[in-house]
């Protein structure tokens, strides 16, 4: 691991998103509450907010974090029968969050996957990817697309 004991604490803050793609019948589905395995969104925000928690034990040589807050918002784009999961980290700490976050966007994307396979195995996740990040030496970052 990557010695940061010489950094300075500071509030550091990620924010990453990615979508989950898939059949209109399917995305109603979700929108209606009626998959067999219950409630998709509300058990894919607690997943994503687990899976930010135990990035460390994921990622070989990631810090862990004492995380201070993640939330989890799912955007529905009927248009285009697809989901987007955004996903915001903070910490207050040495290192970044960007990792916690993208963590949780992935994990939260294959959660809905899990629980909608039975009726769509054809879902498609992409986008993963770091939309903004504050705090530390580096200072603020925002993606340019």
């Amino acid at each position: 691991m990557v010695d940061v004991a010489e950094k300075a604490e500071t509030r550091r803050i990620a924010r990453a998103a990615g979508r989950i793609t898939m059949q209109p019948d399917t995305l109603k589905l979700i929108q209606a509450g009626s998959a067999k395995k219950g409630d998709v969104l509300g058990i894919a925000r607690i997943a994503a907010i687990q899976a930010s928690k135990r990035t460390a034990e994921l990622i070989p040589l990631c810090h862990p974090l004492a995380l201070t807050r993640v939330g989890v918002e799912f955007n529905v784009d009927e248009s285009s029968a697809a989901i987007e999961c955004a996903v915001t980290a903070e910490t207050l700490g040495r290192t970044g969050v960007e990792m916690e976050a993208l963590t949780a966007v992935s994990v939260g994307l294959l959660t809905i996957y899990d629980m909608c396979k039975a009726v769509d195995r054809g879902m498609r996740m992409d986008g993963i990817r770091l939309i903004e990040k504050r705090g530390g030496k580096s200072g603020h970052w925002v993606a340019e697309d």
